[in-house]
């Protein structure tokens, strides 16, 4: 268990006082200003190192932390830069797959806080806590230094904060619909976003696509001269194994076949995701036909692949797993893992959402793979009432197998309890699980009522 200095953490709670004054990050100006601005104050750390810079609409986090596996085992360096986090803010700023210690996040913060001033006072909107954020993880691995940064997007693409990075590498996961409200009310409008991180004579890797997504990233490749590979055509997953605590892959990459890949993670979803973060990796190192990575590498990077909060195991005996599927397509893969690789006799479902999501999108394809679902809240300020949710979760799943709890504490105690309910004395706990998701937030607090450490 790792010890931290209490002295650090309360100097951590008062550097994320000052960051919540600001813009959250639900809020959004599309710019690059602000962030260019304060990256030039700072002499732009983020030209110190190559990037890897990761979009998309769900696989985002995994995908990024893969390739920052794989490079870890490959002997490169890395910074990496994800969000939102589960529990504490320190895990969006990661130097060699580890989150920062709390006190150098804050010595990060107070070396690019006097320059925060001189922005903010330039223009009529301050600089968000997402755009602060992101100028301290640029300038955290320009310190150390890093020999690359491995960026996830936090929302869109072209106007994202961390776009203000030139990268040489253009990862895109699946686009669907999410965040409507500020990316566009369609696909063409999102993908088009999302487009905006392939850069001139950038590397784009794109993974399988609706038709109209696929045709707006390849026609903003096409105007910028970027170099495009696509998943299901020059690289994809050959054969997937479910084995016990993961999967066993045969992926087709730029560079060859890599085979007895064994992948600690559950589902389709994630294996399509390795194969993205594989061909992102080889198109780092420039591998080709003739050019293969080290497939040992290769496949002690995978193995030592961690991804808090999306199905994960927290307990035992009844199992529970925690989800961040946060939107209709994450539930749908959330679905397809459980049901094909999970042998649950009865699951039951913690649901706790955000207000501005797509309760009943997340709560349809869940419904088949649970025997009850309780419904709750959690601590956001964004947080769906729980007997709103609990409306909309009957017209799904019936009134008989909807349970409304006040919070998160309650619901797990609740939903443990049922699924250990049986009429038949004789059976055993063999068989029955709690699955806690709708949310990232979710996640994270079920994470730290188990207690799980920051990862």
């Amino acid at each position: 268990m790792t010890v931290v200095d209490p002295g650090a953490l309360e100097d951590l709670r008062q550097v994320e006082s000052e960051l919540d004054a600001r813009w959250s990050e639900d809020r959004i100006e599309p710019s690059l200003d602000r962030i260019r601005a304060l990256l030039d104050l700072l002499a732009d750390p983020q030209t110190a190192y190559p990037v890897v810079q990761v979009a998309g609409t769900n696989g985002k986090t995994s995908v990024t932390r893969m390739v920052d596996a794989l490079m870890t085992a490959l002997g490169v360096r890395t910074g990496r830069f994800t969000s939102p986090h589960l529990q504490l803010v320190t895990e969006r700023i990661s130097l060699d797959n580890a989150p920062i210690d709390p006190a150098r996040y804050v010595e990060v913060y107070r070396d690019v806080e006097p320059y925060l001033a001189m922005v903010d006072n330039a223009g009529d909107i301050r600089l968000s806590k997402f755009e602060v954020l992101t100028a301290m993880a640029f300038a955290a691995f320009a310190d150390t230094p890093v020999d690359v940064a491995v960026v996830e997007t936090g929302m869109g693409g072209g106007w994202d904060a961390t776009t203000a990075a030139d990268a040489r590498i253009a990862v895109i996961t699946p686009i669907g619909l999410d965040h409507v409200d500020r990316l566009g009310p369609d696909l063409v409008s999102i993908a088009r976003e999302k487009a905006g991180i392939i850069k001139p004579g950038s590397i784009a890797l794109l993974a399988e696509q609706d038709t109209e997504a696929a045709k707006v990233l390849l026609e903003r490749a096409t105007e910028v001269d970027a170099t495009v590979a696509r998943q299901g055509l020059e690289f994809g997953v050959l054969r997937r194994d479910v084995a016990v605590g993961g999967q066993v892959l045969r992926l087709q990459g730029l560079g060859g076949v890599y085979d007895e890949v064994f992948l600690p993670l559950h589902g389709a979803h994630q294996a399509a995701n390795a194969a993205l973060a594989l061909a992102a990796v080889e198109a780092f190192f420039g591998a080709g036909a003739q050019k293969q990575l080290d497939v040992d590498a290769i496949r002690h990077g995978f193995a030592s692949v961690t991804t808090p909060g999306r199905l994960e195991r927290v307990r035992m005996a009844p199992s529970v797993f925690v989800d961040a599927a946060h939107n209709p397509d994450g539930a749908k893969a959330l679905a397809a893992a459980l049901d094909e690789e999970f042998g649950f006799r009865k699951l039951v479902g913690v649901v706790a959402v955000l207000s501005d999501k797509d309760a009943e999108g997340i709560l349809t394809p869940l419904e088949p793979v649970l025997s009850e679902v309780v419904v709750t809240t959690n601590s956001s300020q964004r947080a769906m009432d729980p007997d709103r949710l609990a409306e909309i979760a009957t017209d799904v799943f019936g009134d008989e197998r909807v349970t409304v709890a006040a919070g998160l504490v309650d619901a797990i105690e609740r939903a443990v309890a049922l699924a250990e309910e049986s009429d038949d004395p004789s059976e055993t706990m063999s068989g029955v699980g709690v699955i806690a998701t709708g949310s990232v937030v979710t996640a994270g607090e079920v994470r730290a009522l188990f207690g799980k450490e920051p990862a």
